[in-house]
């Protein structure tokens, strides 16, 4: 298979032509529902492929699009709307849905053709492969109302939001979207490891006087398998010295200063430094970052590194296909005498900077990296892959490069497509495109 390529086309139909466990990890950010028109051509969903379809209107209210009639006038569901300006419509005979991804005229119907993506997705991620998929919400309630919530629009502008009226849901109410996609995903055989909060510390605000300003939104960590590829990734711990009764947890869990000024932990006799710090927490705090070129919702680089780093390998095996994996090695621990300050200081509900025996830096380490695995094959190895289905901006793509990985991206929008390889040309000058 082809890497560092970007394929250009619809994320399902591009998917259907790789091969089968052909990718390592898959990091990306779908269209969310019912926010944005990106001004893609509309694509033919569901149905019979072999049936001629009879287009009509999904809701009361859809924009003819005729040039010959008063600006907005509207087809009923019962008319049928002139091939010429169809762009959301379900056919009046096998029910197939015409229309781009993010536009469907119900939060069900998106999320059953985002998770048929994503049932392509797990069949070309290798058993060990991983998928992140950042997620927003949005509130329900009718477009053009005047309170009512408003359409980012592409070039489609003058009939997409009129295509979108959320007439079932209730007004003001949070569609709640990441739930509905997360639990489906989970009933199509994935395996939700974690649920991330990405905080925004400087978000968007909000003009909404009667509800919290929101400054998340979710990033799903899903697995193939019960055994995969995992790189464990460490944060800092806090610089505070708690007793166990402040930190609230049992005996043989809770954080402590030395004298030196080396903040540790202890987590069920495991012990970490401030070097490695402990293992990193499931919200992150990550600021979005401006885009300079013409696109409206790129993620920050910094959201991507973690999941890249943690679910794609640097070598795989061109043979059998194994991720090579650090190898840790346990080092002596601290020292007896260090040992019997310690159960002293824990006796007394006290902190252990408050012991004149503090164990030293090169002793409290519990692992070292001392190799990588090695499958036998002596065949080389090859970078791992990361696949972007969504690619937009490259964001994904460049963050792959920068880690000494490969990446394949897929992106229907031809002016995005053009932005991704302006992008990534100062990383890799031979760009495939197709």
């Amino acid at each position: 298979m082809k890497r560092n390529i970007i394929l250009q086309g619809d994320a399902l139909s591009a998917l259907r032509t790789l091969p089968d466990e052909s990718v390592d990890m898959c990091m990306t950010s779908p269209p969310y529902w019912a926010l944005r028109d990106y001004g893609t051509a509309p694509l033919i969903w569901d149905g019979d492929p072999q049936c001629q379809h009879e287009w009509k209107g999904t809701h009361a209210k859809m924009h003819c699009g005729r040039g010959d009639c008063q600006k907005g006038a509207f087809y009923s569901d019962q008319q049928t709307i002139p091939d010429r300006r169809i762009e959301y419509a379900l056919c009046a005979n096998c029910g197939a849905w015409k229309g781009s991804l993010g536009l469907e005229p119900t939060p069900e119907l998106y999320i059953k053709h985002l998770c048929d993506i994503f049932d392509q997705v797990k069949r070309v991620l290798v058993p060990y492969g991983s998928c992140w998929v950042n997620l927003g919400d949005c509130y329900g309630g009718h477009f053009g109302e005047p309170n009512g919530p408003k359409l980012s629009q592409g070039r489609n502008a003058e009939y997409a939001a009129a295509a979108r009226v959320k007439e079932r849901l209730s007004a003001k109410s949070l569609v709640q979207i990441p739930a509905r996609f997360q639990i489906e995903m989970g009933n199509r055989g994935w395996i939700l490891r974690n649920e991330i909060i990405w905080h925004k510390p400087n978000c968007m605000p909000s003009s909404a006087k009667d509800r919290f300003t929101i400054d998340f939104e979710k990033v799903f960590f899903f697995t193939k398998s019960r055994r995969y590829y995992f790189n464990t990734q460490y944060e800092p711990l806090a610089e505070a010295s708690w007793t166990r009764k402040e930190y609230g947890v049992r005996s043989n869990r809770y954080q402590y200063r030395t004298q030196g000024g080396l903040y540790l932990e202890r987590m069920d006799g495991r012990f970490y430094n401030a070097e490695r710090g402990r293992i990193k927490r499931s919200v992150w705090r990550v600021p979005p970052r401006p885009f300079s070129e013409a696109h409206f919702a790129t993620y920050p680089e910094e959201l991507c590194e973690t999941p890249i780093d943690a679910g794609c390998p640097k070598d795989v095996c061109t043979e059998c296909g194994k991720a090579r994996e650090i190898i840790w090695a346990k080092t002596l621990g601290i020292q007896q005498s260090d040992r019997v300050a310690y159960k002293e200081t824990k006796k007394a509900g006290k902190i252990l900077a408050e012991v004149n025996t503090a164990p030293r830096a090169d002793q409290i380490e519990k692992f070292r990296e001392a190799g990588f695995t090695d499958c036998g094959c002596n065949a080389g190895f090859r970078p791992g892959v990361v696949l972007d289905p969504f690619f937009g901006a490259g964001t994904t793509g460049l963050v792959a490069l920068k880690q000494d990985k490969d990446f394949v991206g897929i992106e229907l929008n031809p002016e995005y497509v053009e932005m991704a390889v302006r992008r990534l040309d100062p990383f890799m000058p031979v760009l495939l495109v197709e």
